[in-house]
């Protein structure tokens, strides 16, 4: 698979992601639901700690992509929810933790929502993975 940034502006970069990519040669792709921060039971962890929970859904979302046979640099397009965008942003470096060591930027949507689906929730991440 190749991966080809598309930025006609650079701003995004420096956010940690790029604003389109071309994907080539892909033969496999893995759609992933929404991951948040839940134990193995769906029992929801750290309330009100976003920082816990961005960290926690990211695992969550490394052992769907180990399942599938892939790894974060394999994703392609992110979706982001946070009840707090101000919150989720300020601890967005544990974003670029994890991808930066994969050297991927795939495009992102970050959206604020008033509420997820379990109560005490703060943070869902859903991923679409090729290779």
């Amino acid at each position: 698979m190749e991966r080809t940034a598309v930025n006609p502006r650079e701003w995004s970069i420096k956010l940690g992601y790029n604003q389109a990519e071309v994907i080539n040669g892909a033969t496999r792709q893995v759609i992933c639901a929404g991951q948040t921060a839940v134990d193995e039971n769906g029992a929801p962890q750290h309330p009100a700690d976003m920082r816990a929970q961005i960290s926690l859904a990211l695992d969550n979302l490394e052992a769907v992509l180990k399942r599938a046979g892939m790894d974060l640099s394999n994703v392609v397009k992110l979706g982001v929810y946070a009840t707090d965008v101000d919150d989720a942003l300020k601890n967005f470096d544990l974003m670029g933790m994890r991808f930066g060591p994969h050297q991927v930027a795939p495009p992102m949507t970050l959206l604020g929502v008033t509420r997820l689906a379990i109560p005490g929730l703060l943070f869902e991440i859903e991923a679409t993975a090729m290779a």
